[in-house]
């Protein structure tokens, strides 16, 4: 009789919800995400941008047929793009993709109620492929809320919502499949990455990766793939960077302003942290220093390693300038880092690139024997601008001009000697060509090697 009570008190104890049972309302039936889509899709816009494309001639820098066929490659043509957006503000704030709407002549945005707007571009970053638009005469209008996308995690259900291949507003469903995902996304932008499953096409670029609450997360952006169709491998732009996008576009600034940091660093792999004694292989390995440097300021050295930016982990160079471009310039971070095995902590200033020495900038003028040639002192600002490693010095030329383009000149070269007389100020070029002249040769650094440019004016 016990056993029979027993077995009685078990059944009762049994939860309802572990029993299977036949839905018994509509709520239950229907059950999907279509309330969830009823409300973002709204603040997802198909956004069709123009733009004008010089004809380039198929003798463009070479230097015997170059100027004799400058005229030659057609009339110019107009390119146009597709892409999607979405409406962050009730005043007409739009996030997309730079390769979307960057250097268009004409940007029409479309909701998805077929309200059709104008837009200007407030601010664009090819490196990081976003852009931030603004809607003429736009007013209430449906948008998105940011969630931070520090808080997301690996398994979370996503929507993707976009305009794939044009046909029309289209949502898919999957999960974030990975994080911090570095270096692995195609086209201009590099960086940080949130991945996903959730099917992207072509025409998604600039939609958006909303969670099951319709906060946006991410910026659809990419995928992987080597049919040219979705393989499961997408990637979205975090909604931190595009918080600080919107920052600086309402701030009025037209080019993104990222910190800098004036080092060069490494991933720490298996055989350095084997090297240098640290266990698991995590972190980025100083390995260079400019002497203006905020993390110079703040302690660090050559060969120090930063594990940490406010809290979250950093295992390569975008990661961590992603963490410091969520900051936010004239703010401080919270470093953790190694220095000789022992783990330390420091502060560092979120500073633009210093203008330290003055650029000195000069173009020379129609009479010279380089028209059109510019050059600058480099600076930290200088070589964040070019790409030049650190810690660079000496006269680099920003723009060649029509006739240094045509003797071989380029962009970031850094110019050493012109006839064998050193060059120590961007006055000095256009004075050592006029001496050199009729027979020039001119000492130039590009990248890790030397070029010499000989030729007769």
């Amino acid at each position: 009789m016990l056993r029979i009570c027993l077995v009685a008190l078990t059944l009762a104890a049994t939860p309802l919800a572990a029993q299977t049972r036949v839905p018994d309302s509509q709520a239950e039936i229907s059950l999907s995400f279509a309330p969830l889509v009823k409300a973002a899709t709204p603040a997802v816009v198909n956004i069709y941008a123009r733009r004008v494309v010089e004809a380039r001639s198929p003798f463009a820098g070479d230097p015997l047929f170059g100027n004799l066929f400058r005229d030659f490659g057609g009339r110019p043509r107009v390119q146009n793009s597709l892409g999607s957006g979405v409406i962050l503000s009730d005043d007409g704030i739009v996030v997309s993709n730079y390769h979307v709407v960057g250097q268009a002549t004409d940007i029409r945005v479309v909701l998805n109620n077929g309200a059709e707007y104008e837009a200007q571009v407030l601010l664009g970053d090819e490196e990081a492929d976003l852009a931030i638009l603004k809607l003429d005469g736009a007013a209430d209008m449906p948008h998105l809320a940011l969630r931070d996308s520090d808080t997301v995690e690996v398994g979370e259900l996503v929507l993707a919502i976009g305009n794939p291949f044009g046909v029309g507003q289209t949502v898919s469903s999957g999960i974030v499949s990975g994080l911090a995902r570095s270096g692995t996304a195609t086209g201009n932008a590099r960086g940080y990455f949130i991945q996903t499953d959730a099917p992207i096409n072509p025409g998604n670029s600039g939609g958006a990766l909303i969670d099951v609450k319709g906060r946006l997360i991410g910026v659809n952006t990419s995928i992987l793939t080597r049919s040219g169709g979705s393989n499961g491998i997408g990637f979205a732009i975090p909604s931190a960077l595009v918080s600080q996008f919107v920052e600086q576009a309402r701030a009025g600034k037209a080019d993104f302003e990222r910190p800098w940091a004036g080092m060069t660093g490494q991933p720490v792999n298996a055989d350095i942290s084997e090297s240098l004694g640290l266990g698991l292989p995590n972190g980025v390995l100083i390995a260079d220093l400019h002497p203006q440097s905020p993390f110079a300021r703040a302690g660090l050295e050559v060969g120090d390693v930063v594990l940490e930016v406010d809290g979250q982990p950093v295992n390569t160079p975008p990661e961590m300038l992603f963490r410091m471009s969520v900051r936010g310039l004239g703010h401080r971070a919270q470093i953790r880092y190694l220095h000789d095995g022992t783990p330390r902590q420091a502060e560092v200033e979120m500073i633009a690139p210093p203008e330290t020495p003055p650029r000195d900038a000069v173009i020379l003028g129609e009479t010279a024997v380089l028209p059109g040639l510019a050059l600058a002192r480099i600076n930290p600002a200088v070589s964040a601008e070019l790409g030049l490693p650190l810690p660079g010095e000496g006269i680099v030329v920003t723009d060649p001009g029509p006739y240094g383009a045509r003797i071989g000149l380029r962009p970031g070269d850094v110019l050493r000697a012109i006839n064998g007389r050193d060059i120590a100020a961007p006055d000095d070029v256009g004075r050592l060509l006029e001496r050199a002249a009729p027979r020039v040769q001119i000492d130039a650094q590009r990248g890790a090697g030397r070029v010499s440019l000989r030729f007769r004016t």
